[in-house]
């Protein structure tokens, strides 16, 4: 016996048929019965006598529920079968997403910026050389000769000790600038490339993950690419080419349009870029490090 699918709609729909066959039967009972009991019962058994109380605990026979128990209990039965089948056989099935072949090859090489680095600053200028002026004659005095005292020091000397000079000490200089903070590089290869999420529990080998994880970005990119409708309508179809950069935490950030093929497909690709979910970070000698990520979008018309 093949395995029976049904979607959500055909159960939905099953039970609410199998709800309004329900009601219809009881109210079909519901009137036959109430019919009966309006008749003129009483007279057509009067002076009947039962052959056992148990055949007349209903007083009419005509009224008697009882003798629908076997078949009600396997209409039940049947029913809790039918349902038990639509529950097992409700399959949800994914949705298709159409991805065009070649989705992450691109057409030509393209110019890659290469990632912003911090450049060391220049070495300071040399001072200048000094200058040597030349005195005229007519400005160099002679000096007067040197008068010397004498220094002796006898008995009868008094020597003043000379108050000490204290000289107004200068403010200390500020201390200088903390350096600013030195930035980042970000890698454009590295030993393990940063990878969408969703195949790290999949097992195999990096190589293995990472096909895994293109598979799971193509899946994302395509179910939420909305195609604009003046593309649509006037048949642009090619390839835009983002840029991002995927940090240590594998949050996106710092995306571009670097490659746009116009009417709005430009900015469709970076409305999915920017609602991706946080990476797995790239890895550097067992270091999360930044990493510049290249993804082409490629826009094709169904049909």
């Amino acid at each position: 016996m093949n395995d029976i699918s049904m979607t959500g709609i055909t159960v939905v729909t099953a039970i609410a048929v199998i709800a309004l066959l329900i009601i219809g039967i009881i109210l079909f009972f519901r009137n036959s019965l109430r019919g009966k009991s309006m008749s003129n019962l009483t007279e057509k058994y009067a002076g009947k006598s039962w052959d056992s109380p148990l055949t007349a605990r209903n007083k009419y026979p005509d009224v008697n529920v009882f003798k629908f128990t076997l078949p009600t209990l396997l209409f039940g039965c049947f029913l809790a079968l039918a349902v038990t089948i639509f529950a097992f056989s409700w399959t949800s099935y994914e949705e298709e997403v159409f991805i065009p072949e070649d989705a992450l090859e691109l057409d030509e090489e393209i110019e890659i910026e290469p990632p912003r680095t911090k450049e060391p600053p220049p070495p300071p200028p040399p001072p200048p050389p000094p200058v040597i002026e030349e005195v005229p004659e007519e400005e160099i005095e002679e000096e007067d000769e040197p008068v010397f005292e004498s220094m002796d020091v006898e008995e009868e000397t008094v020597i003043d000790e000379p108050e000490p000079v204290v000289e107004d000490a200068p403010p200390p200089p500020p201390p200088p600038p903390p350096p600013p903070p030195a930035e980042e590089e970000i890698f454009k290869v590295v030993e393990q490339m940063p990878r969408f999420p969703g195949c790290e529990d999949a097992g195999g080998t990096d190589k293995e993950k990472e096909e895994c994880a293109k598979g799971k970005m193509l899946q994302y990119i395509y179910k939420n690419l909305k195609y604009p409708a003046i593309a649509r309508e006037n048949g642009v179809e090619g390839m835009c080419v983002i840029q991002f950069v995927v940090d240590k935490a594998g949050n996106v950030t710092e995306a571009k349009v670097v490659r746009d093929i116009g009417a709005g497909c430009g900015d469709a690709a970076m409305k999915v870029v920017n609602t991706m979910p946080t990476w797995v970070p790239g890895k550097q000698r067992g270091r999360a490090v930044k990493v510049l990520y290249t993804l082409p979008v490629r826009f094709k018309l169904e049909g």
